[in-house]
């Protein structure tokens, strides 16, 4: 059996390709349909392409271009062809291409016209030997060059451990880490996902409204994959806008976002029951989902969000419930998937009872093949006896519910006590005024660490004051866990997929309390 994931995803198209695969609906431009049969021919002539190249095998694609059709339909071919897909985020700069491109040493480059002069030059000085162009417009040497070749192509022939992909980490400490992902880890969570989402085909098939970035796990492997498995019609945005998406909620049926994008379609009028009133999911991942707005969405639209938890290493681990949809539950990430094995572990190595919380491991045919070229990393990262462990801090309840605190390495020891960022950001985020919040840990000469809190403030009120925050927490959690500082901000940074960055706040404030440690050297800077 050719395990390539290719054939698998392709295997989903309907049987009539000249049916609507993908409709654009951008407002900055016209619409416009994709049928299968493009997605097939397409990808078959840009797979011919880089056939004709003569890469070695399982040579690394690096692509960094603006979200398009075409660069969908080059991901499809780097896996048609045989090779490794490896996005980069298109706000990544020179430095850190810099870094990606001489890590990973791909034989070809895709990026965008306008970053040709200088994304070559980095390119040609690290071996690569082939740059080619891709706008979001149909321009570029990518198309020009792929349209001279055949639009029939047979797969390459892979096997379930090959190498489909890396993807970077966003290396919040340190330098960035690239996850090998293989055609068997990808397939086996879409196919999981597929029917655990209960994804519609036939004559009833899914729409899905496609706003998130490609150059991610959400994106690029489960929307992508979920649609294209199910031979579901897509409704492009190359850019998320909330008013194309509620627009077009009345003739789709899934929709997936990060929590920013649900915070800012709450803001739109025209999101009403009726306005979903075709739709049957709402999906929510890559950062944590208030407990507020999930109750809002609600509220406003008669749907709950379902809220499910993967990273760049494992794709999806755990989902709550599709049906029924009263049992999703706010603040958690619901049960393991099926197959997926988790477990939470105490300091001590054992596994601590339900409800309390520890280290968070997982164990499945999802889980990653190790990080490309840190053999020693890779083996830290796994336990003796198989498991990963995924850095994340939780606890999981009786009946398989888990919830997430937050990062272990977000982890503040103040005077000797754990201190669970997460914990400290709900009683926050429920006091009047108060719209979102970060906890994190800085120097302190004393205590080691000292707990101080960012807070974004309430639109259309007053802001917070400092004081009468901290006051009021003084009242509800042990004082240990009362941030020492309050700083009231007008958002805090976040990178593409809606994730505080609460490095830079540890950075900006690490001298609060006198001097502090030399900075670490930002990722991949």
């Amino acid at each position: 059996m050719n395990a390539n994931l290719f054939v698998a995803l392709r295997g989903g198209f309907p049987a009539d390709l000249d049916t609507i695969a993908i409709e654009t609906a951008d407002t900055a431009m016209s619409s416009d349909a994709y049928t299968w049969r493009d997605l097939e021919r397409a990808s078959a002539m840009m797979a011919n392409l880089i056939a004709s190249l003569d890469l070695p095998a399982q040579s690394r694609v690096a692509v960094q271009v603006d979200k398009s059709v075409e660069a969908l339909v080059l991901y499809l071919a780097v896996l048609r062809s045989g090779h490794v897909f490896l996005p980069l985020n298109n706000a990544y700069q020179s430095a850190e291409i810099e870094y990606f491109i001489g890590n990973a040493e791909p034989a070809l480059v895709v990026c965008t016209p306008k970053a040709f002069s200088w994304f070559a030059k980095i390119a040609f000085k690290a071996g690569t030997k082939h740059v080619f162009t891709l706008g979001d417009d149909r321009t570029g040497s990518l198309l020009e060059r792929a349209a001279q070749h055949a639009d029939t192509h047979e797969p390459a022939v892979r096997s379930e451990g090959d190498l489909a992909a890396i993807l970077y980490t966003s290396g919040t400490t340190g330098r960035s880490k690239g996850a090998m992902l293989t055609h068997g880890n990808l397939r086996s969570n879409a196919l999981t996902l597929k029917a655990f989402w209960g994804w519609r085909t036939g004559a009833e098939r899914d729409v899905l409204i496609h706003a998130l970035p490609i150059f991610h796990v959400h994106g690029l492997f489960v929307a992508s994959h979920g649609a294209l498995l199910a031979g579901a019609k897509m409704i492009w945005l190359n850019r998320f806008d909330p008013k194309a998406v509620v627009a077009r909620l009345h003739g789709a049926s899934v929709f997936m976002g990060v929590p920013t994008l649900y915070v800012r379609l709450l803001a739109e009028p025209g999101l009403t029951p009726a306005a979903c009133a075709s739709m049957r999911l709402f999906i929510s991942g890559s950062a944590p989902l208030l407990l507020e707005t999930f109750e809002a969405w609600r509220g406003r639209t008669g749907h709950t969000i379902l809220e499910r938890y993967g990273m760049s290493e494992t794709v999806m681990l755990t989902s709550n419930p599709y049906r029924p949809e009263a049992a999703r539950r706010g603040g958690t990430v619901g049960p393991a998937l099926p197959g997926v094995g988790l477990r939470v572990m105490g300091d001590d190595g054992a596994v601590v009872a339900a409800g309390e919380v520890g280290h968070i491991q997982v164990k499945g045919p999802n889980v990653f093949k190790g990080y490309w070229r840190m053999p020693e990393k890779t083996a830290e990262e796994f336990s003796a006896d198989g498991w990963f462990r995924t850095g994340d801090v939780g606890k999981v309840e009786a009946d398989g519910f888990c919830t997430i605190v937050g990062r272990s390495k977000d982890l503040v020891i103040t005077g000797g006590y754990n201190v669970y960022p997460a914990e400290i950001e709900g009683f926050l985020n429920a006091l009047p005024g108060v719209a979102e919040s970060a906890v994190v840990g800085v120097p302190h000469p004393d205590f080691g660490e000292a707990v101080i809190a960012v807070v974004v403030a309430r639109p259309g009120g007053p802001a917070p004051a400092p004081a009468a925050l901290i006051g009021a927490l003084k009242g509800r959690i042990a004082g240990f866990k009362v941030p020492k500082f309050v700083e009231v901000v007008s958002e805090l940074p976040r990178n593409a997929m809606g994730k505080v960055l609460k490095n830079l706040l540890r950075d900006r404030h690490r001298a609060m309390f006198g001097p502090a440690p030399a900075a670490p050297k930002p990722a991949g800077g």
